[in-house]
């Protein structure tokens, strides 16, 4: 399942749109997410952002071996884009220790 987080974009064909961080996670549990695709503004920065994904995808990657999914990127916002792409950097890194690399 590729899923799509984005509260005002249109949702490429073959993705799940959701809309909420709570959303995405809820997907990632289930172990069927191949591809992530993230925003970081969702329009209500208190009910969260995309960032938070990372977060519990770090932590679940760091601390359980979660297997993470592709994740790409469609936020316009730079400045969270970069803190975004350190995070994915970070994933990658603790999934590669994973396994055994």
């Amino acid at each position: 399942m590729k899923v799509y987080l984005d509260d005002e974009r249109a949702t490429p064909e073959g993705w799940v749109r959701v809309w909420w961080p709570e959303e995405a996670i809820s997907l990632l549990e289930s172990g069927q997410v191949t591809e992530l695709s993230l925003d970081h503004d969702l329009g209500d920065d208190a009910h969260g952002t995309g960032y938070d994904v990372l977060l519990w995808l770090e932590e679940a990657v760091a601390t359980r071996g979660f297997v993470p999914p592709r994740v790409q990127l469609h936020s316009a916002n730079s400045s969270a884009r970069q803190k975004m792409v350190l995070a994915i950097a970070r994933i990658e890194r603790f999934a590669q220790e994973q396994r055994g690399g």
